[in-house]
């Protein structure tokens, strides 16, 4: 497959990041609930609706979807209703289980599109938006393709804005729907007939999972679905992957939970991470830090087309990745994107252990912070709280 410049893969590197960033240590926050807390919030609401936004979604990170392993969907090509209700009840029991764990509850989107409304005006709702959270390009790409179906079903108004917020890999998820919704038709085509075999059996062209097969029509149109809505995207300790194409998106945040190490400048993270330090979560998110280029993991190869899809997929997606030993992607501790603003945050000490914190990955989901992140969000986005 001819590689397209189009579809990148951001590079590891030690030098300076090209994409500005900033070190803070986030200052003292009213506790949930209080009437302080409520205040604010609805300043940050009152933000929110003077710039446009039709709507929030939060987007959950990988293993904590409704199909990690890939196996629902295989079940869905045969029953796309059993497999719609056999992915409701596991993400019910998912969320059961890791609450605000590196997991964005129903709970939290409650909250916090209670906080952002008043009756006195527009209604700004807070939505989850899942994927299967599987840990390759397939399920990412999925996750992509499901995104802008939903987006384009909500028939948005012209010049209304959507924001989007992604935990972990949802932030690759928005990465690769950018590159989808940048009017490039020569990338979109490549794209999809990398994904072909999954959604289309080969020879007789039958289709089996039709939400790929509609979107491309989408985006085979004259213009993008979503030309003249804007997309204001953030991400939470998302992993350094794909590389983010400008005229899919109008603005580009993104929180990492880091901790500056002696002798390193301020945007690398240290490498080998030290047991004791993981376990305490004491250098910030090393689940950020590490999740890079090599470290998916595979479709079953009793899911034979699935894992077809996702090899080709890797060859358009990782094309101009070097070859270099995968050891020296990790030692460049490249924790900056390159685009976009990052904010390396120092949440301070995190309670309780490894399993409460997720190796300093857990923090972002958490509604000690929601007011943190949403008034950072509509300070540097809009100009508000």
């Amino acid at each position: 497959m001819k590689p397209n410049k189009t579809f990148r893969h951001q590079s590891y590197t030690a030098a300076r990041p090209s994409a500005p960033h900033h070190v803070f240590k986030p200052g003292a926050h009213p506790p949930v609930g209080s009437e302080e807390f409520a205040r604010r919030m609805g300043r940050v609401g009152d933000a929110l609706e003077a710039a446009g936004v039709e709507a929030v979604y939060l987007a959950h990170g990988t293993f904590v979807g409704s199909d990690a392993m890939g196996v629902v969907a295989e079940l869905a090509r045969l029953s796309p209703k059993a497999g719609g209700a056999v992915r409701r009840v596991i993400k019910r029991i998912v969320d059961r289980i890791t609450s605000e764990v590196g997991n964005y509850t129903g709970h939290y989107a409650q909250r916090f599109e209670t906080a952002i409304n008043r009756p006195d005006r527009r209604h700004i709702p807070v939505r989850r938006f899942h994927w299967s959270s599987e840990n390759h390009h397939l399920g990412r790409a999925d996750g992509a393709v499901r995104l802008i179906d939903e987006l384009v079903s909500r028939k948005p108004p012209s010049g209304r804005r959507f924001l989007l917020w992604g935990h972990s890999h949802a932030g690759n998820v928005f990465a690769l729907a950018t590159h989808l919704l940048s009017g490039d038709r020569e990338a979109i085509d490549e794209f999809f007939q990398a994904a072909e075999i999954y959604y289309s059996w080969p020879l007789v062209h039958c289709v089996d999972v039709p939400i790929w097969r509609r979107t491309r029509r989408l985006l085979g149109e004259a213009a993008s679905p979503l030309a003249n809505v804007a997309l204001d995207v953030v991400t939470f300790g998302t992993p350094i992957r794909y590389g983010w194409n400008q005229a899919g998106h109008e603005k580009l945040l993104h929180f990492v939970n880091h901790r500056p190490a002696e002798g390193l400048p301020e945007y690398r993270a240290p490498f080998p991470p030290k047991l004791d330090r993981v376990l305490s979560a004491a250098d910030g998110d090393y689940v950020q830090q590490l999740g890079i280029a090599g470290t998916n993991i595979m479709p079953s190869v009793l899911a034979w087309r699935s894992w077809l899809a996702d090899h080709r997929l890797d060859d358009l997606l990782q094309s101009d990745l070097p070859k270099a030993r995968p050891l020296e992607r990790f030692e460049a501790g490249a924790i900056v994107p390159d685009a976009g603003t990052t904010l390396l945050v120092d949440y301070g000490p995190l309670p309780g252990g490894i399993g409460d914190h997720l190796a300093g990955h857990a923090v972002y989901t958490s509604s000690q912070w929601l007011l943190f992140h949403a008034e950072e969000v509509v300070r540097r986005f809009y100009g508000g709280a």
